[in-house]
């Protein structure tokens, strides 16, 4: 399955705790952890300062506790838990598939479940507000949407659509009728 992996896993960059400017590049490769740093200093001493760079493999990110602390200062204690799994070789492959294939995926969920998925990740919280995805949700439930209907869900949105109860549907495409007209009017 490593092989499915893109050469770049993970690459973030970021600059330093305040008051610096420095810039920093953490870059993990399938094989390599790569910490690269630019100084930014108005002081003449470091002015000619040139970037830096450390690779490191994964065995020798894990024991070098000097860079783990680098990259927990720049960038936090999460992206260094998230680091030390990708060299320990557990990789998200769910986190790597496509939008529109988790899209797609979602959407067979029960209405708890994708409750429920949409609490796990900023991710995952996007994707089940998505438009698209609650798109497809109210076409697979219901049997006939009209022309009306759909550009109701256009305006209003598609999760809006799905929630919205009978009665109220029908009082907003009336509105909608009256301040767009009905697009059989416009035909000639």
């Amino acid at each position: 399955m490593a092989s499915w992996l893109p050469e770049t896993l993970f690459e973030i960059v970021g600059q330093g705790p305040a008051p610096s400017k420095d810039y920093y590049q953490l870059l993990v490769t399938r094989s390599q952890v790569i910490f690269r740093w630019w100084k930014i200093s108005l002081r003449s001493e470091y002015r000619s300062t040139k970037p830096g760079e450390t690779k490191e493999t994964h065995e020798d990110f894990l024991e070098n506790s000097n860079l783990q602390v680098q990259v927990a200062l720049i960038f936090g204690s999460r992206i260094l838990d998230y680091v030390f799994n990708l060299c320990y070789g557990k990789f998200d492959f769910l986190e790597r598939l496509s939008d529109d294939l988790l899209l797609s995926i979602i959407s067979y969920l029960d209405l708890e479940d994708v409750a429920r998925l949409s609490q796990t990740s900023h991710r995952f919280a996007k994707l089940c507000l998505s438009d698209k995805l609650w798109e497809q949700i109210v076409l697979s439930c219901c049997d006939t949407i009209t022309s009306d209907m759909k550009a109701l869900a256009e305006d209003i949105g598609w999760r809006k659509m799905f929630f919205t109860n009978k009665l109220q549907h029908q009082r907003q495409l009336r509105r909608r009728k009256q301040k767009y007209g009905s697009p059989r009017e416009k035909q000639p």
